[in-house]
């Protein structure tokens, strides 16, 4: 797919893992508006986002790259290392675009010795979603901190009418490492080193390690039985089946109702449009016995080693400015702005974002549908999202863990009974142990 017109002067090769169809024609309007004003066209071309690596690899070895490359942060300083971005170029358009309006813990996540890996674009925070409701009929507080998650599972586990809390098990999909990792970031287990501990040597096989994991099997007993999936959590989330997950804000145009092909059961029930996404609340950080944390996702664009810099450099930047709140506007509900505002008016991205509509097939804007709080405190989480090991200068790891899934595979068998406690987090730490 190209926007190409008889005029350009240059055109460049973008790799995108935003495929739906509505997101591809956002994209391919702004790249029209990246010629009008450069002359250079884009040639989009769209990748799953399970086949990137793969498709990353092989056009790096066939020397055939794109110019930029849309990707999750996970493999940002992994390309960087392998010499499949190029950090000059990235580092030059932040200083371009001016460092200090961009938020600055997701540019700390993707700096590297001689600057930054690549230019980070756009984040979403992870969210733990509770049924309002029924937490009020029982009298349970916020389940914002491992006693609380507990007990509140413990007390409304019906099933299957209901499960207390559904957390992820399926050992095949990124979405139970992301899960896992935000429970085990809140109770202060990191990749390289404990908090406050300057050892940036890996090590998993500590007390918190194993209290994440009992954690996380006490609540897995409030979880339906079997493979556990992304989709199974939002389905039984929507269907009124579960009282407790953790997911993407990507969740809150279907929970809203806007989503005709996504039926929300309890608004049907209760005949009451928005029912559910009114009686749903939301908790951005856990705390857990030794630490609290928000995981987070951040996407960058890459400019790869092959590129045409000075074009790529120019397409990078447009994104970032005229046709930023249009690249937004995809997703807003999990796109949020990582660059704030410009060096002429610092909050316009911020304030430009809370007027943008999210839904499909009904849209609505998200301070108006789940108040100006929800909305101020998912802009406000960017600055402090949290992974393992980016910040520790463990970012090519990270990329290995998760093209691997090796923790979500160890987890599983633990879970399953085939590990006791110990040896799953000896074992998590042998295999990263092995990939560093």
């Amino acid at each position: 797919m190209s926007v190409n017109l008889a005029s350009a002067k240059d055109e460049i090769t973008f790799w995108t893992t935003e495929v739906e169809k509505d997101r591809l024609c956002i994209q391919q309007d702004i790249a029209r508006g990246f010629i009008r004003k450069t002359g250079i066209a884009v040639r989009i071309i769209p990748v799953e986002e399970n086949f990137l690596t793969a498709r990353v690899t092989a056009a790096y070895a066939a020397r055939s790259l794109p110019d930029v490359l849309y990707h999750p942060i996970d493999f940002t300083i992994g390309w960087e290392r392998a010499g499949i971005l190029d950090a000059q170029s990235s580092t030059e358009v932040v200083a371009s675009l001016g460092k200090d309006t961009f938020s600055p813990g997701p540019l700390n996540l993707v700096r590297v010795k001689n600057g930054y890996a690549a230019v980070p674009l756009d984040a979403w925070g992870q969210l733990l979603l509770f049924r309002k409701d029924l937490f009020r009929e029982k009298g349970l507080s916020i389940p914002d901190t491992w006693d609380h998650i507990l007990k509140a599972a413990k007390t409304l586990n019906n099933p299957p009418r209901m499960w207390g809390f559904e957390v992820a098990t399926d050992p095949g999909q990124t979405y139970t490492q992301q899960v896992f990792e935000h429970l085990a970031l809140s109770n202060g287990v990191r990749l390289a080193g404990r908090i406050g501990d300057p050892n940036h040597e890996i090590n998993l096989n500590t007390p918190e390690m194993v209290a994440t994991l009992r954690f996380y099997k006490a609540l897995s007993r409030f979880t339906p039985p079997g493979n556990i999936s992304w989709l199974h959590t939002r389905m039984d989330y929507l269907s009124g089946r579960a009282a407790m997950i953790i997911w993407s804000p990507f969740i809150l145009d279907e929970l809203s109702g806007l989503r005709k092909d996504q039926p929300v059961l309890p608004d049907i029930i209760k005949k009451e449009p928005g029912f559910l996404a009114k009686n749903t609340g939301f908790v951005t950080v856990i705390h857990g016995p030794n630490g609290s944390a928000q995981y987070g996702q951040i996407n960058c664009m890459g400019i790869t080693r092959d590129a045409a810099r000075a074009p790529a450099k120019q397409w990078v930047e447009f994104l970032l400015s005229e046709g930023y709140l249009r690249w937004l506007s995809m997703a807003a509900e999990g796109k949020l702005p990582v660059r704030k505002g410009t060096k002429v008016t610092p909050e316009c991205f911020i304030n430009g974002w809370m007027d943008l509509d999210f839904g499909v097939t009904t849209q609505a804007r998200i301070p108006r549908f789940y108040g100006m709080s929800v909305a101020k405190s998912m802009t406000a989480s960017v600055d402090g999202l949290d992974r393992w090991g980016l910040a520790r200068g463990k970012g090519a790891l990270v990329s290995k863990i998760y093209g691997t899934k090796i923790i979500p595979e160890i987890l599983k068998r633990f879970l399953d009974g085939e590990l006791n406690v110990e040896e799953a987090a000896r074992l998590m730490n042998e295999r990263v142990r092995a990939l560093d």
